[in-house]
């Protein structure tokens, strides 16, 4: 029972679900791109190191948690022709995607990885300090391995090492109220010599370690951290990401208030955030996310540009890894705006509202979206992330931060895709700029969407279940249907968004109210075959 609850049986079920539904082969990046299908020029600059960089994020996001590619895993050095494709900070994401590929599973991950942690480059020690932190994301060990490997590399001179370990501490351990990681990262927001982007993933790791406690300390170190910084420092690009770690969530009304004042362009950083902050709040339920998709239509046609590239973020937030037609149809229009900081953040939202899901109406649009920009490096980037993450994981994974049938939210998950956004506020310095690797932090939210039906010995157990849409039944007499449109499927299925699943016998009695994730079985000794 401890195995579940820690992930430590993750990997084990989604591979199991895998083999299953026979899509263990590995992806290679031009199976996502289908380039035979375009008519058009898809790229001026082939073998670029922005390509191989979208190439990278291509091959970990679709192979995430396979625990194999053909990129990466399958050479041995001195012939890491991969590595040696991408330039300085792109070999960061490059060693670091083998996390991905290797997600949950912590033995094999280690086994990956060992090999980089002793090589000559730096950004190459980085990534695989990273990697350390994405396998290790959401599994809970006895021994804390991550923290014995990373704590390590915490105070080491080189930036790129500490960014490194400092991330993957954060992602490792998002959410555990860890005292030992507080105290060990805390010193470095009051150091005056640490660079300002070590001092800036260090708020956001203590952040995201600290997430939904309202620590007091933290919060009063990461301010103290603020008032340290010289005025210079605060207005580069990276600055916006130490302030964002402190989090601040105020009403919708208050938020379209800030939203709705013409302001000059200096001052303009905090109604991004206040755009997000709207589909925040309104996410938790589908009344309220219906009226703030109307709320974000009148932002767009009224909205000053600051306003309007946030709004798409904002859609992709409110709809994460469930594609709805008219939300998919506004970023569509949106993907092609003449402003082209509101086209990125459309592309990007594209591929978040459909995560996971293997869209195909999505994957098409993003297909035509690479032949429109192909003379445009940038788009073209964020087309390829889009690409990815519609395809995450095959196809058998989602990025909702939502569980237990909606009841339940992890903060962890939603605090990793809401840096991810706040970073695409100012996407040309930061994801297109040396900071790519924030991408990572969505590996947080990355939950496998399976139903895992096991016995009492937790071995694996193949019953019929029924899977269909689900019915609101709140307030209805006598017991009516939950799903409908239903199919017969045996264990383990693959729930898409809006979908729920039933025993279709009584043979069994699942000793979970949620039939999602893994579920325990007890065998129901009053039951009689018909």
């Amino acid at each position: 029972m401890q195995d579940i609850i820690n992930n430590t049986r993750l990997s084990e079920g989604y591979l199991t679900l895998a083999r299953d539904l026979e899509v263990m082969e590995a992806k290679t990046p031009q199976d996502i791109y289908k380039a035979h299908l375009l008519d058009g020029q898809v790229s001026s600059s082939v073998g670029s190191a922005r390509q191989n960089l979208a190439d990278t994020f291509v091959n970990a996001f679709v192979n995430a948690g396979f625990g194999q590619d053909k990129l990466m895993t399958t050479v041995q050095p001195p012939n890491d022709h991969w590595l040696v494709k991408n330039k300085e900070h792109g070999k960061i994401s490059a060693a670091a995607s083998l996390g991905m590929i290797s997600l949950w599973d912590v033995e094999s991950g280690f086994a990956h990885i060992d090999k980089y942690l002793h090589s000559n480059d730096n950004h190459v020690i980085a990534g695989a300090l990273l990697s350390i932190g994405i396998f290790n994301c959401g599994v809970r060990h006895e021994c804390d391995p991550a923290l014995a490997v990373l704590g390590e590399y915490v105070d080491k001179e080189d930036p790129s090492i500490r960014i490194g370990a400092i991330m993957g501490l954060g992602i490792a351990y998002a959410g555990s109220q860890n005292e030992q990681i507080g105290s060990q990262l805390t010193p470095i927001l009051h150091d005056a010599k640490a660079p300002l982007d070590v001092v800036t993933f260090t708020a956001i790791s203590l952040g995201l370690i600290c997430i939904g406690s309202c620590n007091e300390e933290v919060a009063q170190a990461i301010i103290l951290g603020l008032m340290d910084r010289t005025d210079k420092e605060l207005g580069y690009p990276l600055a916006r990401l130490l302030s964002f770690s402190l989090g601040d969530v105020l009403k919708v009304q208050t938020l379209l208030g800030h939203c709705s004042q013409h302001i000059e362009e200096k001052d303009e950083d905090h109604q991004g955030p206040a755009v997000l902050g709207i589909a925040m709040i309104a996410m938790a339920e589908e009344l309220g996310l219906e009226m703030a998709i109307r709320s974000l239509e009148h932002l767009l046609q009224y909205g000053q540009q600051n306003i309007r590239k946030a709004v798409p973020l904002a859609l992709g937030l409110l709809c994460m890894s469930h594609p709805m037609v008219n939300v998919m149809d506004t970023l569509s229009r949106l993907s092609h705006d003449t402003d082209s900081e509101v086209a990125m953040s459309a592309v990007v939202s594209l591929g978040l509202i459909g995560a996971g899901t293997n869209n195909a109406r999505i994957a098409t649009m993003l297909r035509n979206l690479l032949s429109y920009y192909y003379k445009n490096a940038d788009l073209l980037f964020c087309v390829r992330i889009a690409q990815d993450l519609v395809h995450l994981g095959k196809g058998l994974s989602t990025l909702n931060p939502y569980h237990s049938d909606r009841f339940l939210l992890s903060p962890a998950a939603l605090g990793g895709i809401i840096i991810m956004l706040y970073a695409c506020l100012d996407m040309k310095s930061i994801i297109l700029g040396k900071y790519h690797y924030v991408l990572y932090f969505l590996v947080m939210a990355v939950q496998p969407r399976m139903l895992m039906t096991v016995d009492e010995n937790l071995k694996p157990l193949s019953v019929p279940v029924r899977v269909g849409k689900a019915v609101d039944v709140v307030g209805q007499a006598g017991h009516p249907k939950t799903i409908t449109g239903f199919q017969t499927h045996s264990t383990p299925v693959v729930l898409a968004a809006g979908e729920k699943a039933e025993l279709v016998s009584r043979k069994y009695i699942p000793l979970s109210p949620f039939l999602e994730g893994f579920v325990i079985l007890r065998e129901n000794l009053d039951y009689k075959e018909d």
